[in-house]
């Protein structure tokens, strides 16, 4: 009731418009993407994680319940997995998954440079209505593998972004498969900026006035 009385609504991608029609939203709803900061985020650059055994499944993001991390920390894998960030759940699941790499909070050039330093970004979260860590994952130069669900199916809409599957190891590891750093970091740079963002929320703003 609340947002039906609205001249439009900003969503981020079009299953959330689909999912929001399906719940009787009734307002003109208008695309709000997201950008990445490409002087950051790029595929050539300093890399971390040379001891670790390839590949290397990287995710980043809050470490608690609702990104249904134990998907990927208990899936087979025969590379090393490497988790970036805090939240609740860090104590626990280092204690439950030894094996696996827990980095703490990165930020700035040390966040980009544990992205590139990866082979695939592994996102298990089917709860996301958007994901802006698949898209600096993609300007860092690695495929993604996740879920078929809101946000990834929006985002990675072609294979040589990733691959998506509900096995989540077969979404890994086929993601490993094709396309390459430079196709997906020109892929972010042509369709995901913070100009493009700002345009779309300027344009948003002018409705019917």
């Amino acid at each position: 009731k609340f947002h039906n009385g609205s001249k439009s609504v900003f969503v981020a991608t079009q299953s959330l418009e689909d999912t929001l029609k399906e719940w009787n939203f009734q307002a003109p709803m208008r695309r709000l993407t997201r950008g990445v900061n490409l002087d950051i985020f790029f595929p050539d650059g300093p890399k971390i994680f040379d001891d670790l055994p390839k590949p290397i499944g990287v995710y980043v993001g809050r470490i608690a319940i609702e990104k249904n991390l134990e998907d990927f920390l208990s899936m087979p894998w025969t590379g090393s997995k490497v988790l970036v960030g805090d939240g609740p759940s860090l104590n626990a699941l280092k204690k439950k998954y030894p094996d696996a790499h827990f980095v703490g909070k990165k930020v700035g050039e040390e966040l980009a440079k544990h992205y590139r330093s990866g082979d695939v970004f592994v996102f298990p979260s089917r709860t996301d209505t958007f994901g802006i860590v698949l898209i600096e994952a993609m300007a860092s130069g690695l495929p993604v593998g996740a879920y078929p669900v809101m946000g990834p199916i929006d985002i990675i809409d072609d294979k040589n972004l990733g691959a998506l599957n509900d096995n989540l190891e077969i979404a890994a590891s086929q993601a490993l498969e094709n396309g390459s750093a430079e196709i997906r970091y020109n892929h972010v740079k042509d369709n995901y900026t913070w100009q493009k963002a700002a345009d779309q929320f300027l344009d948003g703003l002018n409705v019917g006035f």
